[in-house]
């Protein structure tokens, strides 16, 4: 497939275990492109971020059900990566001015 890496890459997620895992275990959560496998998310973090890649872990999340007024819907589904550095890599900072 070898898609661009700000195609696989969609955003980060950051949620508080997301965090415990970013200071304990040198791990990054991100929303990524169903269609990407674990390789290129791989190489996409090393060639967006410039850091090595010890490994990756992927899951399927599914969409949850929303309602405006009386009409309801549901949210697509999304795939979620969980991306571990190698040790000496610098961590990813999604925010570097606040």
């Amino acid at each position: 497939m070898s898609m661009d890496p700000s195609r696989i890459i969609r955003r980060p997620v950051i949620t508080e275990k997301s965090t415990v895992l970013k200071d304990k275990f040198r791990e990054v959560c991100f929303e990524v492109a169903r269609d990407a496998n674990k390789s290129e998310i791989k190489k996409a973090v090393e060639r967006q971020f410039k850091v090595k890649v010890e490994s990756v872990r992927t899951q399927i999340r599914p969409g949850k059900e929303r309602r405006v007024g009386r009409h309801a819907g549901h949210t697509g589904d999304w795939k979620k990566a969980i991306v571990r550095l190698k040790a000496g890599e610098k961590m990813i900072e999604y925010f570097e001015a606040v």
